[in-house]
């Protein structure tokens, strides 16, 4: 489980093809040092396992349902990833709760500059379109972000100076995609609604 809170921009260093599946290098400087074998890691949103550690880079399996699923699939050297350590049960929660399991792509449609701040529009499918709200949350490349405008195939979200500095938000042009995890309450509440209305 994860909070949304980016910690660090990590750098891919390089992927390498492993069958279906793939083989993921990044490196990054402060929190890859403290990682172990086995822990979980949110690159761009999805949770990977550490399987390889020295010093400062870490190697990632990504297998074909992930590659399916998300934009790691499109990952090449010299990229910047977000990563974010699992939360432990004793941190705050300052986001909201992030699975680190990727609903859905969308794509970055418009950047709308104000001053140091952005309005951003991305598309989604319709089916997580109907699982957000105004003033809801959602994860957009495992950033933990508040939904200001939602219609059916698209949201838009402001992104605050720090948020486009600090992850990879700030480098994704129009037409880019990205990772979309919808808040864990809505689905279930969505799912109860359908079991008491039916299909």
């Amino acid at each position: 489980m994860f909070t949304g809170l980016v910690e660090a921009l990590g750098t891919v260093l390089h992927v390498e093809p492993d069958g279906a599946g793939r083989h993921l290098f990044v490196s990054e400087p402060a929190i890859v040092p403290q990682l172990s074998i086995g822990d979980s890691v949110a690159i761009n949103g999805a949770c990977l396992t550490v399987v390889e550690r020295d010093g400062d880079v870490c190697r990632f399996q990504a297998g074909p349902e992930t590659l399916k699923r998300t934009n790691l699939g499109e990952l090449t050297a010299n990229q910047r990833v977000n990563l974010e350590r699992a939360m432990r049960m004793s941190d705050r929660l300052g986001g909201h709760l992030v699975q680190g399991h990727i609903d859905g792509l969308g794509r970055v449609l418009e950047r709308i500059r104000q001053g140091e701040w952005e309005t951003v529009w991305f598309s989604c499918p319709p089916e997580l379109g109907r699982q957000m709200v105004s003033k809801g949350s959602v994860a957009v490349d495992g950033v933990s972000l508040t939904l200001v405008d939602v219609a059916a195939e698209r949201f838009s979200v402001a992104l605050i100076p720090h948020t486009l500095a600090a992850t990879t938000l700030g480098l994704r042009p129009p037409g880019a995609t990205v990772n979309l995890e919808t808040d864990l309450i809505a689905k279930y509440v969505q799912k109860g609604l359908q079991a008491m209305l039916g299909p």
